[in-house]
């Protein structure tokens, strides 16, 4: 089984891509593609790589029947810098190795996350984990910046004056925010990355983690363009049904009522209010 090169990715190793307004995304190295991916699943039959159309079908059928092993056998590794509160989030999904800076050893930048005025909104009536699509208004914006960028100042400030009294640097850290930016080498296999993007790249997910997302996957596309445009069509724009969902699909077809009722009925027919 040869080394797979994928001359597109090969193109951008090492390259920075920014990500909010101080952070980035790089892709370090890769190992494997979308060759690997068939190859792996063909193995039991010693097949070789096909066509294109048939490599393409071979992964959208693996993909949408959720035949997944195959996809781990391609590993992807970015060189992510972003705030400490986006890292907290991203942790979660714990699949992957890392190593991200430490405050024990190292000094800690003075770099921290200042959101785009536009970004900037009140909590959301009906979601309570999320802000509202609306921005506020351009002096409420104003006011926030100002607000956050002097905590920010003062943190710092605080940080810097317990390393001039030679204090520990695991104590001097601790006052820290949430928006100050940390670095990690993060490593996962295609699988449980498509897992991340399908949460992360979501609508609900919190914007600054979105947007990191978003990178990565275009930059998991030039490694693996035929793998990612079927994680798009089954996972990312799919459906999944419950039964009982899928019992009113085949009513609607038929022109037979329903057999939801309730709560249940009110969300598939969009008639649900998330406020009541």
């Amino acid at each position: 089984m040869a080394h797979c090169i994928v001359p597109e990715a090969e193109a951008i190793l090492d390259k920075e891509y920014p990500v909010l307004d101080k952070g980035f995304v790089r892709l370090v190295d890769y190992l494997g593609s979308d060759e690997r991916i068939v190859q792996a699943a063909r193995v039991s039959y010693a097949g070789g790589t096909k066509t294109y159309r048939k490599d393409s079908g071979l992964i959208n059928y693996l993909l949408r029947n959720g035949h997944t092993s195959p996809f781990e056998q391609v590993n992807l590794t970015f060189h992510v810098k972003m705030p400490i509160f986006v890292a907290r989030q991203w942790i979660r999904h714990r699949t992957a190795k890392l190593n991200e800076i430490s405050g024990r050893y190292s000094v800690m930048s003075d770099e921290c996350y200042i959101p785009d005025g536009a970004k900037i909104a009140f909590q959301s009536e009906d979601n309570k984990q999320g802000r509202k699509a609306e921005p506020v208004s351009e002096e409420m914006q104003q006011k926030v910046i100002e607000l956050l960028r002097a905590d920010q100042k003062r943190s710092y400030e605080t940080y810097e004056e317990l390393l001039d009294l030679d204090i520990a640097r695991e104590l001097a850290r601790v006052n820290l925010p949430l928006s100050l930016y940390t670095q990690w080498y993060w490593q996962m296999d295609l699988h449980n990355l498509f897992h991340f993007l399908n949460l992360r790249m979501d609508s609900h997910a919190q914007y600054e983690i979105r947007a990191y997302a978003d990178q990565i996957f275009e930059l998991t596309k030039l490694v693996c363009p035929m793998a990612c445009e079927a994680f798009m069509d089954h996972r990312l724009n799919g459906v999944a049904l419950s039964g009982p969902e899928a019992d009113a699909v085949r009513a609607l077809l038929a022109g037979e009522e329903i057999p939801l009722t309730g709560r249940a009925k009110e969300i598939f027919t969009g008639k649900f209010d998330s406020k009541a």
